[in-house]
């Protein structure tokens, strides 16, 4: 799946992915990385938990009022289970979400958070998979790639699908690279397709 519209690279290469290989390819629509609710907005790997999607609508509507943020609130808990429940595959399957960064964002920043890790390209912090199952991990840590462990939930509720994976015990894989590094991208994708069954 991809969440963010705007993180084309991992749009592209799961768009090409899935024509070859079996599986269900889930992306959201829109033109911009935040999708629009009651004419405002929201991050949509913010909305899996009412905290963190409380959090997103005050950052991305600081004109609202808080009956506005209610209202919204209010939406996506009648919707959220709803919407898990296609997005979770069973609990024996993965589920695997593709992502885009920038200079911002590395596996440095969820390593305080993380259960376990495995860095064996140090220097290339960008791309990294993030696990939410201890035998995924095991796997993943014998990959040439950066992986992390985070299946006990730490820190603030950000609302992300990861989180609500880790605390729901669903198999969960986030697969990370930095914008435009496609190719990659399509690497750490089939590596992980071929090894975590």
């Amino acid at each position: 799946m991809v969440i963010h519209v705007d993180e084309e690279t991992a749009r592209q290469v799961l768009t090409d992915y899935i024509r070859t290989h079996s599986g269900v390819a889930f992306l959201i629509e829109g033109h911009t990385r935040d999708v629009e609710i009651l004419s405002g907005q929201i991050d949509p790997n913010r909305m899996f938990s009412r905290t963190g999607a409380e959090a997103s609508l005050r950052r991305l509507n600081q004109n609202w009022e808080q009956h506005q943020i209610d209202e919204a609130l209010d939406l996506l808990d009648r919707g959220r289970e709803k919407l898990l429940r296609q997005l979770f595959p069973s609990r024996h399957r993965l589920l695997m979400a593709l992502h885009n960064n920038s200079e911002a964002y590395s596996v440095n920043n969820e390593l305080d958070i993380s259960d376990a890790h495995s860095l064996p390209q140090p220097n290339n912090p960008h791309a990294f998979f993030l696990c939410t199952d201890p035998n995924d991990y095991q796997i993943l840590a014998g990959s040439p790639y950066n992986v992390v462990l985070q299946n006990k939930v730490r820190g603030p509720d950000d609302g992300s699908l990861s989180r609500r994976a880790a605390a729901r015990f669903q198999r969960y894989m986030n697969l990370e690279v930095r914008r435009g590094d496609a190719e990659l991208q399509r690497q750490m994708l089939t590596w992980a397709d071929e090894n975590l069954r």
